[in-house]
């Protein structure tokens, strides 16, 4: 029994033991299970964040490329746009470099010339010298000849012959005067007629009219009512920041902007198309286009003037004249564009100056410059030819060209032949058919209505409107009207027209008051 107990006993230990021994490998290939496990979730972890890290590097890599692409480019159009305006300007040197060079080889010829005729000159003064000499002694041995065989001294024989000669003389003289005067008459007005023919002939071309408003396209009517507004608010922002009326009516497509003044409605006309392409349009940007688009106005208007300058050959103007000449591209005149008018007056005024032989630099600046002033008038009060030369004076501008100018109208009185050849050229490209828009009738209603206004006041015996309007010349009666009334009779005539006509610029009113004295010799 003890020993069937101790069997039972070892075999239970036995059993356990297996159990326990079968346990701890059921464990350890647990665990190794888990440590597979998780090696394998390791490794796929491993590759998921190797695959991740790739596909970031190449992304990071392809916007590196476009970013590197974008910058190039963007160098590449800075690089082709300096290298564009560096050509431009080594054009414009060469063009001066080759003017200089022309001038210095005009110059030395000239000295050259110069030199040669000195040389004949003196050796003309010596050879008339000797002959001077020469003739003296004979004119001495002949007057001895004479007064030995006429019993007349030299001084008794003179009075004698030109007492008897004197008349005959005068008589002569008056009928050669008056036929050189005659043929220098006809001379004249023929050659006159040939050079200005000559010269309108050189300088014919076709005016375009400038209108006073300006018509922008747009991509869809909808745009219209983008443009609008809520309530109106961007219409009325875009006309208070450029100054000028915007129409948006049926027109299909279009938008009119309208305003006197040409450089408003172009400013108004570049800050709508960018806001069309920008489509951003409010107020608060509407004010920020107009502030760019005055600045690329500005560069633009002063290359308006370098291109007018460097077409005309005249390289050395002060920078502010050149601007004034760029915001005469947005100035008009009965239509007629000043700046295209001015080049006009400037090519016409050197043509006729060359076909005269007097001095066609200055002809052909004056020209030019002969309505600065209109790019000034409307800022400040005064005439355009006061407002020019008081500008050209303050920049420094010779007093010859300034002289030339201010004469175009009549108003100052010329002293040189170049003024007077830049009042023919004003006249001949204001004049020739199709440079000015201005009706007839109008015009003429325009005159007889301040003859009219003259002529109703007391004591006014004739009234003459002059120069285009420009000027009212009043006759009055001396009886009736005292000097001290005549200065308060043009006030008062200037102050009726002011109220009454409508018309451009300044009107020049003179009251002309004579005092006769007559008396008879009995």
């Amino acid at each position: 029994m003890l020993m069937t107990f101790i069997a039972l006993g070892a075999g239970l230990a036995v059993g356990a033991a297996l159990v326990a021994v079968i346990h701890a490998i059921l464990t350890r290939r647990k665990a190794a299970g888990i440590v597979v496990d998780a090696q394998t979730q390791a490794r796929d972890i491993t590759e998921k964040a190797r695959k991740e890290a790739a596909d970031q590097i190449r992304e990071a890599s392809l916007s590196a490329k476009e970013k590197f692409i974008q910058l190039r480019n963007e160098f590449e159009a800075s690089s082709r746009e300096q290298k564009k305006e560096l050509q431009q300007m080594e054009r414009r040197l060469q063009q001066r470099e080759t003017k200089l060079d022309q001038r210095q080889s005009q110059s030395d010829r000239l000295d050259n010339e110069i030199k040669n005729r000195d040389r004949d000159l003196l050796k003309r003064i010596a050879a008339v010298d000797a002959k001077e000499g020469r003739i003296d002694e004979l004119i001495a041995a002949q007057q001895e000849k004479l007064e030995a065989l006429s019993g007349l001294t030299a001084e008794q024989a003179k009075r004698e012959l030109t007492q008897g000669l004197e008349q005959e003389a005068r008589i002569d003289c008056a009928k050669l005067i008056k036929r050189m005067e005659e043929e220098a008459t006809e001379q004249a007005l023929n050659r006159s007629r040939h050079i200005l023919s000559t010269t309108m002939q050189k300088i014919a071309s076709e005016y375009v009219s400038e209108n006073t408003v300006s018509v922008v396209d747009l991509p869809s009517d909808e745009m219209k009512g983008r443009i609008i507004g809520r309530e109106g608010r961007n219409i009325r922002a875009l006309e208070m920041a450029a100054g000028v009326d915007l129409i948006v009516d049926d027109t299909p497509g279009a938008v009119t902007i309208s305003s006197f003044d040409p450089m408003r409605r172009e400013l108004a006309a570049m800050a709508l198309k960018r806001l069309i392409q920008d489509g951003r349009i409010h107020p608060g940007r509407i004010e920020e286009i107009v502030e760019k688009s005055q600045a690329e106005l500005e560069a633009r208007v002063l290359e308006e003037g370098e291109a007018a300058v460097m077409e005309l050959g005249i390289p050395d103007l002060h920078i502010e004249i050149i601007k004034m000449l760029g915001k005469l591209k947005f100035r008009t005149s009965y239509g007629q564009n000043v700046l295209s008018h001015s080049k006009e007056v400037a090519r016409l005024a050197e043509i006729l100056a060359k076909e005269l032989g007097v001095n066609a630099a200055i002809a052909k600046r004056a020209g030019l410059l002969h309505d600065i002033g209109k790019a000034i008038d409307r800022e400040m009060e005064g005439t355009h030819i006061q407002l020019g030369v008081d500008f050209l004076r303050r920049i420094g501008e010779s007093e010859a060209v300034i002289h030339a100018m201010e004469c175009h109208h009549g108003d100052v009185e010329p002293r040189m032949v170049e003024a007077v050849l830049v009042t023919i050229a004003d006249a001949l490209s204001a004049a020739r058919p199709g440079a000015r828009r201005d009706v007839l009738e109008s015009y003429v209603r325009r005159l007889e209505k301040l003859e009219e206004i003259a002529g109703g006041f007391q004591g006014v015996s004739k009234a003459y409107a002059v120069q285009a309007g420009r000027e009212l010349r009043i006759i009055v009666e001396s009886q009736k009207i005292s000097d001290e009334q005549s200065f308060w009779l043009a006030k008062d005539i200037a102050r009726k027209i002011e109220g009454e006509v409508q018309y451009p610029g300044q009107i020049k009113v003179t009251v002309i008051r004579e005092t006769r004295a007559v008396d008879y010799a009995k």
